[in-house]
């Protein structure tokens, strides 16, 4: 059975505490390649919420959608030399293991299947990509289906994020500073899960600019972890001209044949 969860009031705000055991992050993309930018993500999500257990999970796209650059073996070899030496941090290739499409709503219900409650689960992205979230699949029912941890990028705060989606402002919660990280604020009246905006600084880079650099023969040194810096050098990654590729902050098979099929969630 799982731990209970207590529900409080603290000085106005509405709090859960979720036990440090079930406090399980996920971040999925195509990663194509993982960089620092992703890294901050993370980090700021672990820090700010307290994780135990941040999957990094690489995502499955499936042939009738434009390809990422590399291949998904690449992709998830470079998760995890990134992850290496990170406590609580593994990547995850449950995605890679079905031939399904990677849909946000099917990930997390394959968590749901595995005894995590929404409450347990934080699926953690930039606010670029949650700016698009009335696109995916299954919206607004997947706001349902865990915590949202929405982190700062370059360029787009999580500020902006109210005025982007209105609808969604009544859920939308920041975490005190002055509370321990095991104290998860909970947007009034409402027993759903929260959208949690994590202001946080974040490396100005993205994978479409990586492969960019690569291609020109730009050195990426510092933009990417050292041992996937390697890793792309060694097996000569992103030499060629790229594929078609979706927009800034969702992952290549966002790009639906029609929008009423909904989205993939990802990173860039």
């Amino acid at each position: 059975m799982a731990p209970a969860r207590r529900r409080a009031a603290v000085g106005g705000l509405t709090i859960r505490v979720v036990p440090d055991s079930r406090r399980v992050g996920i971040f999925g993309g195509t990663f194509d390649p993982i960089h620092c930018g992703h890294l901050d993500i993370g980090d700021a999500a672990v820090r700010a919420l307290g994780l135990q257990r941040l999957y990094i999970m690489t995502a499955h796209v499936p042939p009738h959608r434009p390809q990422p650059c590399a291949s998904a073996f690449h992709r998830f070899a470079m998760v995890s030399i990134a992850v290496g030496g990170r406590d609580g941090w593994r990547a995850s290739d449950l995605e890679l293991r079905t031939a399904a499409p990677s849909y946000t709503s099917a990930t997390l219900k394959t968590f749901h299947a595995r005894g995590y409650r929404p409450h347990d689960l934080f699926f953690v992205l930039g606010a670029d990509a949650f700016a698009d979230v009335e696109t995916w699949r299954d919206y607004p029912a997947i706001l349902r289906d865990a915590h949202f941890a929405v982190v700062s990028r370059p360029a787009f705060p999580v500020d902006m994020l109210p005025g982007r989606l209105p609808s969604l402002t009544g859920r939308m919660v920041k975490p005190q500073s002055a509370a321990p990280p095991r104290v998860i604020p909970v947007a009034a009246h409402s027993m759903d899960p929260s959208i949690i905006l994590i202001d946080a600084e974040t490396m100005d880079v993205s994978s479409t600019g990586i492969r960019e650099r690569c291609k020109a023969g730009v050195s990426i040194a510092g933009l990417v972890p050292a041992g996937v810096q390697q890793h792309i050098a060694q097996h000569g990654l992103y030499t060629c001209a790229p594929t078609a590729r979706g927009g800034p902050g969702r992952r290549a098979s966002d790009a639906s044949e029609a929008s009423e099929t909904g989205r993939l969630h990802g990173q860039d």
